[in-house]
């Protein structure tokens, strides 16, 4: 008998940066039964070099290259063409706001399912980002005939609160692989070691570096918390556009010996065992999958109040509002670094809902529900 081929889904990624949404969708990729579930990645072609291409075909997915949004008639056309020689049912796109792009080619291919899927909101002092999204916002759901966001905040933001509220919009959580994350006192003394920062109180972020991510604040912070406690350093993990630009900060206030500038990093779990704090004042958020990670080892966590509350499954999660005096967020480091000890939390990150392995069945059930509708 022949074997069944799998359903195969169009992944709408953009431009591939290795940020939070990458990690999302590798996440899931990873994980589901591909004998019933194959992702093709559609990639703008002017992507960061980080597409792991090669792990992505040996897993039986493919990854196609097409014209930047930005040019949006052959971005349309070039869709189009690839939904109709493909024969999706399915056409996921992640794209948040700009969502009306590929699902209106969609709907010209005859693609039957059609998703917008909410990953994040917006904040005004973005204020030409911010503005391309109003524009583009309440047209995101014309196409789609489907909804889905990583979290309330998020779903409510892009789809309207009519429409969340009507029971059609899915959660589908930011899961992480909760044995990965989970405490290793082993890893936490290796990267340590590999660092040289044994005996220090090692703060940390991971983020893109671009507006959203506000490291502006994360190193006006460290440097209000660094005056009293020279043992102090900072560990920045991740690459993007103000990169320099943080740099030349950093050389200004001469914290060129106590902040680490670590680029992008693939075992990113390893990072997190080392740190003593996770530092995360985002602009704005539409959940923060690198809190649930930070959590799942017990390490403590600051961040502003944009990010959404239900990212705190433990007790040594403290917001701030972004507006608050420099002193107010120290005191709050100081505050959880000393009631925390780090141990394996996995089990209860497992309990709120963010275990992989859990989640990508309800993603799957979810894919297979909607085929059998149709």
């Amino acid at each position: 008998m022949e074997q069944k081929q799998p359903i195969r889904v169009a992944q709408i990624v953009g431009k591939w940066v290795g940020g939070g949404l990458e990690a999302f969708l590798m996440n899931y990729y990873r994980n589901i039964d591909k004998e019933q579930i194959q992702f093709d990645f559609i990639v703008d072609n002017d992507s960061l070099n980080l597409i792991p291409k090669d792990e992505i075909e040996a897993l039986g997915g493919k990854v196609i290259e097409v014209p930047p949004y930005q040019h949006v008639f052959s971005y349309i056309k070039e869709l189009k063409n690839i939904f109709k020689e493909n024969n999706y049912l399915i056409v996921h796109s992640n794209i948040n706001a700009l969502s009306v792009f590929p699902l209106y080619a969609a709907k010209k291919a005859g693609v039957p399912i059609r998703i917008a899927h909410s990953h994040s909101t917006t904040n005004k002092k973005e204020w030409k980002k911010n503005l391309l999204k109003c524009v583009l916002r309440p047209f995101a759901k014309v196409y789609a005939n489907e909804y889905f966001c990583c979290s309330e905040h998020a779903g409510r933001w892009l789809f309207g609160d009519k429409l969340f509220e009507s029971g059609k919009v899915h959660i589908i959580n930011n899961a992480i692989d909760v044995n990965k994350f989970s405490y290793n006192e082993d890893v936490r003394n290796k990267i340590q070691k590999e660092l040289n920062i044994e005996n220090k109180i090692v703060i940390g972020h991971i983020g893109r570096f671009v507006a959203q991510k506000n490291h502006e604040k994360v190193i006006d912070i460290f440097n209000d918390f660094h005056k009293n406690n020279k043992n102090s350093i900072l560990l920045l993990i991740g690459d993007g556009p103000l990169k320099d630009d943080i740099k030349q900060k950093v050389i200004k206030l001469q914290l060129e010996d106590n902040v680490l500038f670590l680029g992008q990093k693939e075992n990113i779990n390893e990072y997190y065992q080392a740190m003593d704090l996770f530092l995360f004042p985002s602009l704005y958020e539409g959940f923060g999958m690198v809190m649930i990670e930070a959590e799942c080892s017990n390490l403590p966590c600051v961040a502003s109040t944009e990010v959404p509350k239900i990212v705190k499954i433990n007790e040594n999660v403290s917001f701030v509002n972004l507006f608050q005096d420099l002193d107010v967020w120290t005191s709050n480091i100081t505050d959880v670094l000393m009631k925390t000890t780090r141990k394996d939390k996995s089990t209860e990150i497992s309990k709120a809902g963010y275990s992989i392995q859990d989640e990508t069945e309800k993603l799957l059930t979810l894919y297979k529900t909607m085929i059998d509708e149709r």
